[in-house]
């Protein structure tokens, strides 16, 4: 039999539960404006019946109810959403992050402008090309050495200017990672909280909110993946690696500094490299290490091509006081062994040789054919680089083949039409910028035909990890220059000889070995004419290329990442709205629940107060 007072227990639960119902009401409606907050909902059920049907029991007329229990205070969530999100931030922050610091690439090129490199360039063969037309006027003299020096600096500035950035974008990547770990520590500190709380019974929803908007920030910074989101081993991803596993999270750590000074990074407890290519630091790594880097090797090679150029015609020519073999810029070399020979592992010893350009004895002519068959090899990023070449082939044809071939030395024909091979910037960071290498001629284009290189075959290859490498080379006319000192953009200047008396500046190549006549502008001429002449601008055929190829580059990746960034911004919008519209607090919802549970805790307490009536009843008056 139902006990007398089992009313009073019926509606006890009641107002218990509406009470409860109201108070997370009200909670949404104070976290209506909070960032990340999920609205709560309180699930109502009836409680156990009085007896189960499976027992043995008195004789009733069936089950009898005993009110209503909060079952769960779940809140409202969409993980396949939260995914999307998580997975969309990622996207958000690197495009972003691209889209910031491209827009700071383009403002130090500084194109077009009245003080870009391009600029001063273009003044600086016009000067040339008005030597040429008066050679004996000192005043042009004069303006060669000015618009000389202001190249130069800009140059130098450019230098500076990347260099500043590079090492802004290095500070950047530091702080983010920085970042990244102190956010994947806290979510496991959440976790562990999490946990406790579901240990007690309880839905910790206010914590996994906590979580969520932890993880969706760390997403912004790395591309993640989110595992078991409600259970107890909840784990963060970070390139297929797990970062954070329930109350476990690991770290990452900057590694040691690379030959540049520049550090990448791994994880901590395994010293690995981490693979990151998604979120902000993936976008900080990829500017730092790939855009910034190419800029800065785009202007080094451009600069030593450019230095070196004019400094081959200069020398060939005279000035105006008689003088020749001045160089126009100096010079600096990275070593200064005359062979190239370097002691590349610090032991002491030389065991490599650091040679930039190489040039055979033999003058060629561009639209000759060949005659010969066989197969060059080449240094390149991927080891070596085969170039074939066939007797019908010209000269020119082969060295066209060898500038597209992907190899790390590009070629030209001199004025004086002997083959000249350039090393260019290292794709791969280990490897030293502006060092040839290795060359090898399985035939005899490189050996009899331009006298570069003593044999063909392996035998007779040249190669860098070795010291007297230069031994390889035919010694007869062969002209070969060591490697420039690190980023010769940043110390390219005039030639001090030079600037202490402008009439060394040579405008005529004279005849005979005798000095150039008063009216001789041919080298000047020469000079102003390598602005447009295919010289091999690391893969850029003139200058000119060169300066819109890069103009062009930039302006691309900053247009590119502009319109990624805003349609990722636009996708991410939309599913944060998507999740506002499905987990936001909604006013009207939250106040019509506010008068359906005023309502029911009304009821409930009128109830009670019904079975109070009746139980005085009992108790007080039956009997009297």
């Amino acid at each position: 039999m139902q006990s007398t007072f089992a009313g009073i227990e019926l509606g006890k639960r009641s107002l218990n539960a509406h009470n409860q119902a109201l108070n997370t009401v009200g909670h949404n409606l104070a976290n209506a404006s909070a960032d990340g907050y999920s609205r709560q909902r309180v699930q109502l059920s009836a409680s156990d019946p009085l007896y189960a049907p499976e027992l043995e029991r008195e004789q009733t007329p069936g089950q009898i109810g005993q009110g209503v229990d909060i079952s769960r205070i779940e809140r409202v969530k969409d993980d396949l959403l939260e995914g999307r999100i998580d997975s969309e931030s990622g996207l958000e922050g690197y495009w972003g992050t691209r889209d910031k610091y491209l827009l700071q690439l383009e403002q130090i090129h500084n194109e077009p402008s009245d003080s870009s490199v391009r600029t001063q360039m273009d003044k600086f063969w016009d000067s040339w090309q008005e030597l040429s037309l008066r050679p004996s006027d000192t005043a042009a003299r004069e303006a060669v050495l000015s618009r000389g020096e202001a190249l130069a600096e800009s140059m130098r500035d450019r230098y500076r200017r990347l260099s500043d950035f590079r090492s802004v974008t290095d500070g950047d990547v530091r702080g983010t990672v920085t970042q990244v770990n102190n956010l994947a520590k806290e979510i496991a500190g959440v976790n562990l909280e999490i946990v406790k709380s579901k240990a007690m019974g309880d839905n910790p929803n206010d914590l996994m909110d906590r979580r969520d908007v932890l993880v969706e920030k760390l997403g912004h910074l790395v591309p993640i993946s989110v595992d078991q989101r409600d259970s107890d081993e909840f784990m963060v991803h970070v390139d297929g690696l797990i970062l954070v596993q329930g109350k476990l999270a690991r770290a990452f750590e900057m590694q040691r500094p690379d030959e540049e000074g520049f550090a990448s990074p791994a994880w901590q407890d395994t010293g690995l490299p981490a693979s990151i290519k998604g979120g902000s630091l993936g976008a900080l790594l990829e500017l730092r290490d790939g855009d910034a880097r190419k800029e800065m090797q785009t202007l080094d090679t451009m600069a030593l091509s450019f230095s070196d150029l004019v400094n081959e015609t200069h020398r060939a020519a005279y000035g105006a006081n008689g003088k020749t073999g001045l160089d126009f810029f100096k010079e600096w070399p990275f070593i200064n062994n005359v062979e190239g020979n370097y002691d590349r592992n610090g032991d002491g010893k030389y065991d490599s040789t650091y040679v930039y350009r190489m040039t055979g004895a033999n003058a060629l002519t561009a639209q000759e054919q060949i005659g010969l068959a066989g197969t060059i090899k080449l240094s390149s990023a991927k080891g070596v680089t085969e170039v074939a070449y066939n007797p019908t082939d010209t000269v020119a044809d082969l060295v066209s083949r060898i500038n597209h071939a992907g190899a790390e030395v590009t070629a030209r024909l001199t004025r004086e039409g002997k083959l000249e091979l350039r090393a260019t910037p290292a794709e791969n960071k280990g490897d030293p910028a502006f060092v040839v290498r290795h060359v090898e001629d399985s035939g005899q284009f490189l050996v009899g035909y331009s006298g570069l290189l003593r044999a063909n075959g392996a035998a007779g290859a040249y190669d860098w990890g070795q010291a007297g490498a230069t031994a390889s080379l035919r010694p007869a006319g062969v002209d070969f220059a060591v490697a420039p000192l690190a980023h010769p953009a940043g110390w390219l200047e005039v030639a001090p000889e030079i600037k202490s008396d402008p009439g060394s500046i040579a405008a005529g190549f004279g005849a005979n070995g005798k000095p150039a006549a008063a009216g001789d502008g041919s080298a000047a001429l020469a000079i102003a004419a390598l602005r447009t002449q295919a010289v091999m601008v690391g893969s850029s055929r003139t200058f000119d290329d060169h300066f819109a190829e890069a103009v062009a580059r930039v302006g691309l990746s900053g247009e590119r990442a502009q319109s990624a960034s805003a349609t990722h911004d636009r996708i991410g919008k939309e599913l944060r709205d998507l999740r506002q519209s499905m987990s936001g607090v909604n006013m009207d919802e939250e106040l019509a629940n506010m008068i359906k549970f005023q309502h029911g805790y009304e009821a409930a307490a009128k109830f009670i107060t019904k079975v109070d009536s009746m139980l005085d009843t009992i108790i007080n008056r039956l009997g009297a």
